[in-house]
């Protein structure tokens, strides 16, 4: 999977996509320290462990680089930067009963607004999964020759 890079000075206006969700219940906004174990267990359970280590490690900086949306109380997704590298987007999901309604597109958006905010003029995607959403989504560019990329000599899982 490539890396792709973001012009944060060019983001799409998504307030009315945030508002639509609103009126489902669906709120996007920063995880705090105190649902650390919850950030922890919904990456764990949906996506992986090592996206929960990656999302933990969001939860060390200050403001916290991890969004969440959540509906009923509980996370449906999540989105984070800086976490294995400065200036990295990733890693974001969305569990699989809620994809299709926008979540991916504004949890994305929220944390490169962040990373915007915080001076970065540039994020980069690692390993970018669909790359089609984050064309569409944010203006996203593959880089060449970007694969493997930061994760090419990742450590095995196994015991």
């Amino acid at each position: 999977m490539p890396d792709m890079l973001v012009k944060l000075y060019e983001l799409p206006d998504d307030r009315e996509d945030v508002a639509r969700l609103a009126e489902q219940g669906i709120t996007i906004r920063r995880v705090q320290p105190y649902e650390a174990s919850v950030l922890r267990r919904f990456v764990t359970e949906h996506f992986s462990e090592v996206w929960a280590d990656e999302a933990g490690r969001a939860l060390s900086f200050s403001p916290i680089s991890c969004f969440i949306a959540t509906q009923e109380k509980k996370i449906i997704g999540f989105g984070c930067y800086d976490t294995t590298c400065r200036g990295f987007f990733g890693p974001t999901g969305v569990s699989e009963v809620c994809r299709g309604k926008g979540v991916g597109k504004a949890l994305l958006l929220a944390c490169l607004r962040a990373m915007w905010q915080v001076g970065y003029g540039y994020a980069v995607i690692g390993g970018a999964g669909p790359t089609k959403f984050y064309e569409n989504g944010c203006g996203a560019v593959e880089i060449p020759g970007s694969q493997p990329g930061i994760y090419r000599d990742m450590l095995s899982r196994g015991t």
